[in-house]
């Protein structure tokens, strides 16, 4: 099994979860991104365990990127149970994706 393949089908387990994933799809030349890294540390402060956070080099791992037509960078992407719950491209801050994420992590919580 080549890694491409085992890189997408843990991705896509991940994703499967009852709490929220966020994933910040990225690219190491993008400057916007590099916004992002301390904004996810502050979300991570936050919220803790409620919610999962990953970081996809959209360079490194352009098969998940094309399948959820990942155009942009930064896009962020709200997985919860294998579906898309929300999803925006752009730098967005930690009260807003906290927003995003708080009704989420009560649904799976329960």
């Amino acid at each position: 099994m080549n890694n491409k393949h085992l890189a997408m089908q843990t991705f896509q387990e991940l994703i499967q979860s009852d709490k929220p994933v966020l994933v910040d799809f990225f690219a190491t030349w993008c400057g916007p991104c590099k916004m992002m890294t301390p904004i996810l540390h502050q979300l991570k402060e936050e919220v803790g365990d409620m919610v999962t956070i990953v970081k996809i080099d959209v360079d490194k791992q352009q098969q998940v990127a094309v399948q959820y037509q990942v155009q942009s960078v930064p896009t962020l992407i709200v997985f919860q149970h294998g579906q898309i719950k929300w999803r925006q491209s752009g730098v967005v801050n930690a009260p807003q994706l906290k927003q995003v994420l708080q009704p989420l992590m009560k649904a799976g919580a329960v």
